[in-house]
């Protein structure tokens, strides 16, 4: 009965080596066969609802045709579309709405945003609100000194009485006081 560990055959390395080669041309092939067609050109799509998906394409009402959107300039020139009828992203929004819209947006964030930062930064400042919990906490930390203090007078008090009482004192003029040789 042989094992697999007893029949130990040795294979050259130029086997392992083809043996890759053979498997990354298979996979190799897999993946070129997955290439995407090429995209269609923008003068191809002849209603606004096929035309305005595609980022890179204006419709416009004006003649009715779909165009490449000009990337060179920020907005449509006047003479490729009037902005008031050229359409973008959305059929129902024309471009000039578009821009107007997205203004005021930005904007109004802008104006938020610096308002939270105002208020944030120059109104807390002049409250001075550390002022305030400083005389409050330094006005407590007397207060706890005070009783304290009155503590400390009542103990000694009530000590001395015992000291007295108990003959303990030096100077006490109770009536078990020592009695002194004369």
């Amino acid at each position: 009965m042989t094992t697999w560990t007893t029949m130990m055959i040795k294979v050259p390395s130029w086997v392992f080596a083809a043996a890759f080669v053979l498997l990354v041309s298979f996979a190799s092939l897999g993946g070129s066969q997955t290439t995407a067609p090429p995209p269609s050109p923008c003068s191809s799509y002849t209603t606004c609802d096929t035309c305005v998906p595609h980022a890179k394409c204006l419709w416009c009402f004006a003649n009715n045709n779909c165009t490449d959107y000009p990337v060179t300039w920020l907005l449509p020139p006047a003479s490729l579309c009037k902005l008031s009828e050229a359409r973008w992203g959305v059929c129902w929004l024309n471009f000039e709405a578009l821009i107007i819209t997205l203004g005021v947006l930005g904007g109004v964030i802008v104006l938020s945003i610096t308002v939270c930062c105002c208020y944030c930064c120059c109104c807390k400042s002049g409250r001075s609100r550390p002022d305030r919990d400083e005389e409050r906490y330094a006005r407590r930390r007397e207060e706890i000194k005070q009783r304290a203090e009155e503590r400390k007078t009542d103990r000694k008090t009530r000590h001395d009485e015992i000291r007295r009482k108990y003959g303990l004192m030096a100077d006490s003029d109770h009536p078990y006081s020592k009695f002194e040789n004369e």
